[in-house]
């Protein structure tokens, strides 16, 4: 394959993976991403929503003037950070206090991208309810959809598109839809969701590949499983741009039992 979503992973969805280790490893990144540094208790407003710290924020804002709707130094919100963390008070009074439900950090996305991150529901349904824009597209194309199905989070997505008719099945500037993802990823769960609601499985991206493709290529046995149950059996000999079945680039990257159960499927 000339590009795979691997590139656009470490390229594009960075971003995604520095606000969970930001959140999980006490506010540190190995790429510089921090929401409290190493001073564990810094005093600014990111830190504070990041942590739900409800007290520290009412000093800052109304005691030390800080605002709440410009972004750190790396270009993030206060929203953002409350978002992440599912911290629906701290988000409630960022809104309260002149945070915009749709700013849009330096990649484009806005604090409802990061609530699909860890599925943080509470918070997101506060954004919707205050205007936030459920179908907002980031630089790459990513709805909040596409973020959800790229970290599994499938009780989110199931909230976003019923209630607030999210589209499960639109195309990032890739061509690649939250199915692409899902598969890629490896989220079975997901992927039945994602059919369930009518998801184009026979979609190909820019290089070619079906979600199915991408299953295959990451060795993903029980996406695979799930895409062929769903499908037809032509769906196995669709190609990419380079001419390659879902079974012949899993045996190209040597996923040896993924490519034996695409072969004999009947």
């Amino acid at each position: 394959m000339p590009s795979e979503i691997e590139i656009v992973e470490e390229d594009a969805v960075v971003q995604s993976n520095d606000r969970e280790s930001a959140a999980v490893n006490g506010g540190n990144t190995d790429s510089g991403v921090a929401v409290a540094g190493e001073e564990s208790l810094r005093n600014d407003v990111y830190t504070a929503a990041a942590y739900g710290d409800l007290e520290k924020l009412h000093r800052l804002v109304e005691s030390e003037g800080c605002s709440v709707s410009v972004p750190d130094s790396l270009g993030y919100y206060a929203l953002q950070w409350a978002a992440l963390n599912n911290r629906s008070a701290a988000a409630q009074y960022i809104i309260e206090h002149g945070g915009d439900v749709n700013a849009t950090d330096h990649t484009g996305q806005t604090a409802l991208h990061w609530t699909a991150v860890r599925g943080a529901i509470q918070v997101a349904e506060l954004l919707l309810q205050e205007g936030a824009r459920v179908n907002a597209a980031d630089m790459y194309g990513y709805q909040t959809t596409h973020v959800a199905a790229q970290y599994g989070q499938t009780a989110f997505l199931y909230h976003i598109v019923s209630k607030w008719n999210a589209d499960p099945d639109v195309p990032d500037f890739d061509g690649r839809s939250p199915l692409h993802w899902a598969a890629y990823k490896g989220f079975p769960d997901c992927i039945r969701l994602l059919l369930f609601l009518d998801s184009y499985r026979a979609r190909q991206d820019r290089e070619g590949c079906t979600p199915l493709h991408w299953a295959a290529i990451r060795g993903n046995l029980e996406a695979c499983t799930v895409l062929v149950q769903a499908g037809k059996k032509e769906d196995l000999m669709v190609t990419d741009n380079t001419g390659l079945t879902p079974a012949q680039l899993a045996s190209d990257k040597n996923h040896r039992q993924v490519a034996f159960f695409l072969v004999c499927v009947p």
